[in-house]
């Protein structure tokens, strides 16, 4: 079911404060205890909201003094609404990298006068199918997709078809449903595995295990990418060193089957590369708990370079992920669509991110008696 971010509605509420002339420009705000009790949302949620209610001129903020509607306010700064409706479905809406993707796309929908129909399908296709029904009704101008389950067939392609047929836009981005081949943007993931892994096996690393995600395409091209870091560097490969798991394996299972590796010595690696971030910070945990240091003992590798890569005393390596610039580019088209601006739409219809590798201090070189083990 179709539903606005907690952070875009408290960013609406306050706007409509201001439009509607509740409080004026110079005029102090509500303090961050107030809107958490008001809104009844997090504290980090108002943060992010007021951040980018700052950043984009409405607010203001003074040293010890609070928050204060911006002076500069006036109507005839504001863009005027177009009365287009663009809807955006992502896996997930609330976690991890998608508040920044989805903060590229209001951010700049919302300046161009574009209103928004957010909703999730926490990656089954039941909900992607409501989500997609949703949005017809709502009769949206255009849409923004991110596949559910994108390395299997999906039961909800004639919807896409049926948008093509009504001629509704849509772009999806992460990943693409293949039988559609549609406008896409999406990250060189099989790169990404690649670079992820070869860093540690240039650091000495050779018992190396990768942890991918089978039921997205992303992760399959992760993996691929992880494979061919060990061909090309001659090293031998081993059925066991990859771990899969699906979308509800993610919590537990998985952390089972690698808990079932880690606690024998001899099959024990000296290397882990993780799905995403969120895998590697399980991980991490996981290592603590079983008494072993990374990087001393295990170096990890995540990827998508999220918040969670600061987020523990152990700073993790992680490979780059366009996230907020991924989303502007993903509004940009749609509206150039919409608004038959055809340059730029066959210009940017299908465009691939290169990855970049950060390195943290989750990983560090091998000495050459421990490299000579085994799986």
């Amino acid at each position: 079911m179709a539903q606005q971010t907690k952070v875009s509605m408290v960013k609406q509420k306050i706007k409509e404060w201001i439009t509607d002339e509740k409080v004026s420009p110079g005029e102090k705000i509500y303090s961050e205890n107030e809107l958490v009790k008001m809104f009844e949302v997090s504290r980090h949620t108002v943060r992010q909201a007021v951040g980018d209610l700052v950043h984009e001129g409405w607010l203001t903020r003074e040293q010890g003094a609070g928050t204060f509607v911006s002076q500069r306010q006036n109507k005839t700064e504001r863009p005027v609404p177009t009365g287009k409706n663009i809807g955006v479905i992502t896996t997930y809406i609330t976690d991890y990298i998608f508040p920044s993707i989805i903060k590229g796309i209001e951010s700049y929908l919302t300046d161009h006068g574009y209103s928004l129909t957010f909703a999730c399908t926490d990656n089954n296709p039941e909900k992607e199918r409501q989500c997609l029904e949703s949005m017809l009704n709502r009769s949206i101008d255009g849409l923004i997709v991110e596949p559910t389950r994108s390395s299997g067939y999906n039961p909800n392609l004639h919807y896409y078809l049926q948008m093509e047929q009504n001629n509704i836009p849509y772009l999806m981005i992460n990943q693409y449903y293949p039988q559609l081949n549609p406008p896409h943007l999406i990250l060189n993931d099989e790169k990404g595995g690649f670079i992820a892994t070869e860093h540690l096996i240039k650091l000495g690393h050779q018992k190396v295990i990768g942890l991918f995600k089978s039921d997205d395409i992303q992760g399959l091209n992760r993996m691929q990418g992880f494979i061919r870091a060990f061909r090309e560097n001659e090293i031998s490969f081993f059925p066991e060193m990859i771990i899969t798991y699906t979308t509800e394996e993610k919590d537990k299972i998985l952390l089972k089957k690698l808990k079932d590796v880690l606690i024998l010595e001899e099959k024990r690696p000296t290397g882990i590369i993780c799905y995403n971030d969120e895998i590697a910070i399980n991980v991490l945990n996981l290592l603590r708990e079983l008494e072993l240091k990374v990087p001393e003992d295990i170096s990890i590798v995540g990827y998508d370079d999220s918040y969670l890569t600061e987020a523990s005393e152990t700073k993790i390596t992680s490979v780059t992920h366009p996230k907020t610039e991924m989303g502007v580019e993903a509004a940009k088209w749609i509206v150039a669509t919409v608004e038959n601006r055809e340059s730029e739409v066959v210009e940017n219809s299908q465009k691939m991110y290169e990855p970049e590798l950060v390195i943290r201090n989750s990983t560090k070189a091998i000495s050459t008696e421990t490299n000579s083990q085994v799986i």
